[in-house]
């Protein structure tokens, strides 16, 4: 079924409800403006503060913003977020993740980089097979130079990412200008 605009209607700070207003307001403090989704995700207060706690905790973790990113899009590929994968094309190219890369990521395949390759290989596993990934598929974490956390991380960065694809599904919030030239649709 598909959803309208006027599903979920991005919030303002003026209309989000009362428990969504500080939580905004931090996140356009931090990001310099309320990103639709965000937005639209004010709905649900509780939606909004654990989102916005588990991106604090992601981004203090171990992982680059680089390598963050490179999650983000993959898992954005694999939940079919198109919001999610805009934004993050943006992300990832101030991260400095070579065109290239951003392109193999945004048609689902893994970067051109080795070690990132092996990052988004192993989440793309994670999130097709639902988190029952093998021991061969640690061991290619590992030989790329990750750690065994670094392993449950990414169970981290799914979760994060989950989070923003389901809830960009259901509120279908609209592109913010910044993130309109990385607009993207899976093919078909």
């Amino acid at each position: 079924m598909q959803k309208t605009l006027t599903s979920y209607p991005p919030h303002t700070l003026e209309t989000a409800p009362p428990a969504s207003r500080e939580p905004l307001q931090q996140l356009k403090a931090s990001v310099g403006f309320i990103p639709n989704l965000a937005a639209a995700m004010s709905e649900s207060p509780a939606l909004l503060r654990g989102f916005l706690a588990v991106r604090d905790i992601y981004q203090s973790g171990s992982f680059t913003p680089a390598e963050i990113q490179v999650l983000s899009l993959t898992a954005a590929y694999e939940n079919d977020c198109g919001w999610c994968m805009a934004f993050h094309s943006l992300m990832a190219k101030k991260e400095g993740v070579a065109q290239p890369s951003l392109d193999a990521l945004r048609a689902g395949q893994a970067p051109l980089e080795p070690k990132l390759g092996a990052l988004s290989d192993f989440a793309r596993k994670m999130v097709r097979e639902r988190g029952a990934v093998s021991e061969t598929d640690l061991q290619r974490m590992a030989a790329a130079g990750y750690s065994k956390a670094q392993a449950l991380e990414v169970v981290l960065g799914m979760a994060f990412s989950l989070m923003a694809n389901y809830a960009g599904h259901l509120a279908d919030a609209p592109l913010d200008a910044p993130f309109v030239p990385h607009a993207w649709k899976r093919p078909a």
